[in-house]
Order: C-alpha cells, then sequence, then structure tokens
C-alpha cells in the first residue's frame, strides 16, 4: 500500500466516498512497483471540476513520484469515480514499462543454474 498519498481537490468538495476510493485504488498500485521502488513511493491526486457551457466535468490527475520517475496520467469524464478508474488504468500501463526497464528480464534468469544442476548429476 502507498503510504503517502496527496489528495486535492480544485473546485470540487471531497466527500468520504470520494477519498476512501482514491486511497483503495491509488493505494494498490504498489504491487506493479519493482520492490526497491515500493518504499519511496509517493502519489498527488488532484481532483478538478471543469464546468463546460451546461454540462458538469470532473477530470483526475495522478502524479506518482518514484525512484529516478515521475509518472503522470490524466483524464477527465461526467463522473469523478469513472475519470479515477481510467487513469488507475494509465499508470498501470506505464509501471508496467517501468518495472521492465527497471529490473534485468525474468526469462534470462536461472540458465546458467540449470546448467549447473544438469553437470552435478551427471558428475556423480
Amino acid at each position: 500500500m502507498i503510504n503517502s498519498i496527496n489528495i486535492t481537490g480544485v473546485k470540487f468538495d471531497l466527500d468520504e466516498t470520494t477519498k476512501r476510493y482514491v486511497i483503495k485504488k491509488i493505494g494498490r498500485l504498489d504491487r506493479y512497483l519493482p520492490r526497491h521502488a515500493r518504499k519511496s513511493a509517493t502519489a498527488e491526486v488532484k481532483l478538478r471540476q471543469v464546468n463546460k457551457d451546461h454540462a458538469n466535468k470532473y477530470e483526475a490527475e495522478v502524479i506518482m513520484h518514484i525512484p529516478d520517475k515521475t509518472i503522470t496520467a490524466k483524464d477527465s469524464t461526467v463522473n469523478v469515480l469513472a475519470a479515477l478508474d481510467i487513469v488507475e488504468a494509465k499508470i498501470v500501463a506505464q509501471l508496467h514499462k517501468y518495472k521492465e526497464n527497471s529490473i534485468p528480464h525474468v526469462g534470462r534468469r536461472g540458465v546458467l543454474a540449470r546448467f549447473k544442476r544438469s553437470y552435478a548429476r551427471e558428475a556423480s
């Protein structure tokens, strides 16, 4: 769980259900982070109400600070919670790319270990 999440509302009053939803959705994004980045990850969530002529729109922006990188996603829809869901999906995609680039490729691990085990079996 990401411990430090700053939630701010710009021209928008935050209620408890929205805060809990943000903490639930954004707080569990640490499962997509590499282990070395989980302790120092922080998130900023900005929720805005944008009045376009006659229709109310809500904009959600999430900024995650992780080691060596800052990940940002932004989206606007008619519903605040739907905007948060879309932003969460965007952040997850970016975190997958970050994890691929920051840790060695998983498929190449253990090749030499398998060779050592087979060699040990034949030697004994």
